[in-house]
C-alpha cells in the first residue's frame, strides 16, 4: 500500500492512497489491479477509479506491490513489481499524467518497462516489492531495497539509479536474515531520536536510527527492527541481534485496512517504535461512558454500554504491588501463541478487557496483559489478543497473537483498542506493541456485543480505570468525477 501528501484545490493537505487489490467473483490473483483513494482526513474517503490495471505483457498476471516517491522537481514516480506473462517477477516504472490534477487519476507506464530484472542466483518469483526511494550519500542518485532470498535467507538488496530507468546493483546486501525464508513488502526508513516529526527519506546521522520492516512470505508474519544505517558500507545493523528481523514482534496475516497511524521512536525505551492512531480520529467520537473498577482474582466485570460494535476503549491497569512482591518466580518463559490464551491463569495475569462478547461469554475476544516474574526476580510483560473464542463459526482461524512489551518503571499497564464490527486494533503502553486482530462473531454482533473488563489472575488484585467512546463511521464513498 501506498500513502502520499497531496496538493490542489481540491484537496488541500490531503492524503492520497494506492492500494492493490483482486477480483474477488474469480479470487484469481492474476487480476490484481491498482486502486485508489483521496482523503482531506485521513478517516473519510472518496473511492477514484483504477489507477493502474494489468494490461501490459509485463504486469499482466498482476500489478502488484510499489512504492512512491517525490522527487525535489515535484515529480512523482512510482515503482512497482509486475508478474509477467510467464510468471517472473520484474520492477516497472509510472508516473501521474497529470500532476496538476489534485486527485491523480490517470497514471502512465513507462515505455522503458519492465526497469528491473531478477538478477543472477535470484528465482524469478523471488524478487518483489520495492521500497520509496532515498538519495545516496553524494546526494546525486537514487537507491531503494528490494526484497527476495537466497535458498533460506531472507536478503535486502539495493539498487541505484540516476533516472529509475537504469539501475546499478550495489554489493552486498542491506541486510540478511539466515532461515527467514523470502522477504516481501519491506520498509526502510529513518527516525528521530529526539523529534515527533517524520523524517525524510534520504535523512541519516547523528540522532537517526533507521527502521527495517519486512514480511516473512514463509509464515506470514510481519517484523521490524530498529538499527544503524551506513550508506557508504551499503549495511544496516540491528541495535540488538536478538531483537533481529524475523526475529521479533510478529502479527497475524490478514486481509484489513488498518487506521492511518503515527509512528515516532520510542525515546523511552530507546528499543521500540510508538505505533499510534492518527489524531483524526477522535472526531468519530461521540457519547462516552468512564469507569474506575477494582477486579479481584477471578473476576469478569460487565461495561455498561448498549453497543459495542464501534468503540475507541481507553483503559489502564494498576497490579497491587503487594501481589508482584508476593509472586513465585515462574518456569519457562511465557508465549501468547502457545499459552492457551486468556483462560490460562497465573498468579499476575491474564488481565484486560473482553470485546465483541456476548452477554453469555459464548463469544469474545480478550485483549489482555499477561505478567510473570522470572528466575531473577524480574517481572516480563506481555501482551496478547486470543482469538480462540472469537466465534462459533466452525471455519475461521482463531488463534492468539501477541509478544513481549516493555513497561518502564512508574508506568501503568494500558491499552487502546478500536473495535469494529470485525476488526480489533490494540495499541499496548502507548503503541509500542500494536496486534490487529480480523475476527468473525456470529452472536456478539451490532447490539448484542458488549465489553467487559476482567482479571484472570489468580493472585493478584487490579484496579482498572476505563473511558470508551461510541464511535461513528469512516465513509468511504464513490467520488462524483
Amino acid at each position: 500500500m501506498i500513502w502520499c501528501k497531496t496538493t490542489g484545490p481540491l484537496f488541500h493537505k490531503g492524503w492520497y492512497h494506492l492500494f492493490y487489490q483482486y477480483n474477488q467473483e474469480s479470487a484469481v490473483w492474476g487480476n490484481i489491479t491498482w486502486g485508489h483513494a483521496v482523503s482531506k482526513d485521513l478517516i473519510h474517503w472518496f473511492h477514484l477509479p483504477y489507477a493502474m490495471v494489468p494490461d501490459q505483457w509485463y504486469d499482466v498476471n498482476g500489478v502488484w506491490t510499489g512504492s512512491a516517491t517525490i522527487l525535489p522537481d515535484g515529480q512523482i514516480i512510482m515503482l512497482y513489481t509486475g508478474d509477467t506473462t510467464d510468471a517472473v517477477q520484474v520492477q516497472c516504472l509510472a508516473y501521474p499524467a497529470n500532476l496538476s490534477d489534485p486527485l491523480l487519476i490517470d497514471w502512465v507506464k513507462s515505455p522503458s518497462n519492465p526497469v528491473l530484472f531478477p538478477p543472477p542466483g535470484i528465482g524469478s518469483k523471488d524478487f518483489r516489492d520495492p521500497t520509496t526511494a532515498w538519495l545516496s550519500p553524494g546526494g546525486d542518485k537514487w537507491r531503494i531495497t528490494i526484497g527476495s532470498k537466497v535458498n533460506k535467507t531472507g536478503i535486502s538488496m539495493v539498487y541505484e539509479t540516476s533516472d529509475f530507468i537504469k539501475y546499478d546493483l550495489l554489493d552486498g546486501y542491506l541486510h540478511h536474515v539466515a532461515g527467514t525464508g523470502m522477504w516481501e513488502c519491506i520498509d526502510f526508513y529513518p527516525v528521530s531520536l529526539t523529534d515527533s516529526n517524520g523524517l525524510d527519506t534520504s535523512v541519516n546521522g547523528p540522532g537517526v536510527k533507521h527502521v527495517m520492516k519486512a514480511s516473512m512470505d514463509d509464515d506470514r508474519h510481519d517484523y521490524y527492527a530498529i538499527g544503524t544505517y551506513d550508506p557508504i558500507g551499503n549495511k544496516w545493523t540491528p541495535d540488538n541481534p536478538e531483537l533481529d528481523v524475523g526475529l521479533d514482534l510478529m502479527k497475524g496475516w490478514a486481509c484489513v485496512q488498518s487506521i492511518p497511524r503515527t509512528v515516532v521512536y520510542d525515546q523511552k525505551t530507546g528499543t521500540d517504535l510508538l505505533q499510534w492512531p492518527v489524531e483524526e480520529l477522535e472526531s468519530l467520537r461521540g457519547d462516552s461512558v468512564e469507569a474506575d473498577v477494582k477486579l479481584g482474582p477471578g473476576s469478569i466485570v460487565p461495561v455498561a454500554i448498549d453497543s459495542a460494535s464501534q468503540l475507541d476503549v481507553e483503559v489502564s491497569f494498576e497490579v497491587e504491588q503487594e501481589a508482584v512482591e508476593a509472586a513465585p518466580e515462574a518456569g519457562a518463559g511465557y508465549d501468547c501463541t502457545t499459552s492457551g490464551g486468556a483462560a490460562n491463569r497465573g498468579f499476575l495475569g491474564p488481565f484486560g478487557i473482553l470485546v465483541l462478547a456476548d452477554d453469555n461469554l459464548t463469544e469474545s475476544t480478550p485483549i489482555y496483559f499477561y505478567v510473570a516474574k522470572g528466575p531473577n526476580g524480574k517481572t516480563e510483560s506481555h501482551f496478547c489478543a486470543d482469538e480462540l473464542r472469537s466465534s462459533q463459526a466452525p471455519d475461521v482461524v482463531k488463534t492468539v497473537y501477541g509478544s513481549s512489551v516493555p513497561v518502564v518503571d512508574g508506568e501503568k499497564f494500558s491499552i487502546r483498542s478500536l473495535v469494529d464490527h470485525s476488526i480489533v486494533e490494540s495499541f499496548a503502553q502507548g503503541g509500542r506493541r500494536v496486534i490487529t486482530s480480523r475476527v468473525y462473531p456470529t452472536k456478539a454482533i451490532n447490539g448484542a456485543a458488549r465489553v467487559f473488563l476482567f482479571n484472570n489472575a489468580t493472585g493478584a488484585s487490579v484496579t482498572a480505570s476505563l473511558k470508551i467512546w461510541k464511535m461513528g463511521s469512516a465513509d468511504i464513498r464513490q467520488f462524483p468525477l
